[in-house]
C-alpha cells in the first residue's frame, strides 16, 4: 500500500467515526432532554405533597401549642406560684 491509500482510508475511517460521534451525542442530548421532563414531571408533584405537608405539620404544631402547651404553662406557673406563696406563708408563721 502507498502512503497515499494509507492517508485516504485514515481520513475515511476518522470522517465515520466523527459521524457515529455526533449521532451519539445528538442521541444523549436527547435522552438528557427525555430525563429533565421525566424529573419535572415526577419531582414537582412530590415537592407540592411534600409542601403541603410541611404547612400541615406547621399547622398541627400551632394547633396543640395553642390549645395544650399554653394553658398547661399557666397552670403550672400559677401552681408554682401558689406553692411558692405558701412556702413563704408557713415560713413565717413558724
Amino acid at each position: 500500500m502507498s502512503i497515499e491509500t494509507i492517508r485516504d482510508i485514515s481520513i475515511i475511517v476518522l470522517a465515520v467515526t466523527t459521524i457515529a460521534m455526533q449521532v451519539i451525542l445528538v442521541l444523549l442530548l436527547l435522552e438528557i432532554i427525555s430525563l429533565s421532563r421525566m424529573l419535572r414531571d415526577n419531582i414537582y408533584p412530590i415537592l407540592q405533597s411534600a409542601d403541603e405537608t410541611a404547612r400541615t405539620v406547621r399547622g398541627t404544631s400551632v394547633f396543640v401549642s395553642d390549645n395544650v402547651v399554653s394553658p398547661v404553662v399557666r397552670i403550672s406557673s400559677f401552681a408554682a406560684g401558689v406553692s411558692q406563696a405558701l412556702r413563704i406563708l408557713v415560713r413565717r408563721g413558724q
